[in-house]
């Protein structure tokens, strides 16, 4: 039996109730094989979402940005109001929305999404509740002819397995994505970070260290700065800015030596 088999379990709407709406959030990347050893010594704290018999549930995401890549600019400039649109299914539960993500400059977090069709997951521009819930709360557009140049379009693909932990006071989650890979659909390029965990701890405002960040801090792995959707358009659009990234992509790549470079598809 693994590790995480080992879990007790929460259920989907059990966790709900850890909505976190409006959050705080710190992020970690460590190399997978500290997996493991890291569920080992939460599993007497946390509980493990498991939803249709499965601990580990696929997510499939498409960010959309400008053709010069106006969010993706801003994030790398350091521009502490920014926005990030993508839309995400949900395998295990076979939902799909369309997320608009809200950073403050107090680097609070909240996200709003509407409920679409998974079988317009690649063309939400022609879903018309879509199109106005974009332009009712950015300002940018699906569609030509609004705003003029920044209308959006699809830019970023990624594949993940998340494991999401909840704490038993049911006061913070967790979420660990692992087999990370990329396709850039304006590139054509692909990234894998398959051999990396990208760790979220999310709380609200004010919480005191959890018994994940002190781990995490005793297993000398530290907070880092980490977009996968700015790390993924570094990795795979050679026009994209990269400066700010660098250290990051670095970081990663010391990490993970193993780390399979950005190549064109054939």
């Amino acid at each position: 039996m693994s590790v995480l088999e080992q879990i007790d379990t929460v259920g989907l709407e059990e966790a709900k109730a850890v909505r976190l709406m409006n959050r705080m959030e710190r992020k970690y990347v460590a190399s997978a094989d500290r997996l493991d050893e890291l569920l080992e010594r939460m599993a007497d704290h946390y509980f493990v979402q498991q939803v249709n018999g499965d601990r580990i549930a696929p997510y499939r995401t498409l960010y959309f940005d400008t053709d010069d890549l106006a969010m993706y600019t801003m994030h790398h400039n350091g521009k502490l109001n920014r926005q990030k649109l993508r839309v995400r299914t949900y395998r295990s539960t076979d939902t799909t929305f369309f997320e608009i993500k809200n950073k403050d400059n107090k680097g609070r977090t909240s996200k709003m999404r509407l409920l679409m069709d998974v079988q317009m997951f690649d063309h939400p521009e022609e879903v018309p509740e879509v199109r106005e819930f974009v332009v009712r709360n950015t300002p940018f557009a699906l569609c030509a002819g609004i705003r003029g140049g920044m209308r959006l379009q699809a830019c970023l693909e990624n594949r993940f397995g998340r494991i999401t932990l909840v704490d038993r006071g049911m006061k913070e989650r967790v979420t660990i994505d692992r087999g990370i890979a990329f396709h850039n659909r304006v590139t054509g390029w692909d990234a894998d970070l398959g051999g990396l965990l990208v760790i979220e701890v999310k709380h609200e405002a004010g919480t005191p260290m959890s018994e994940m960040e002190r781990t995490l801090h005793e297993m000398h792995v530290r907070p880092q700065r980490m977009s996968k959707y700015c790390i993924g358009t570094a990795l795979t659009n050679p026009s994209a800015k990269k400066n700010r990234f660098k250290p990051m992509m670095l970081y990663i790549d010391n990490l993970k030596s193993s780390i399979i470079l950005p190549r064109k598809r054939l």
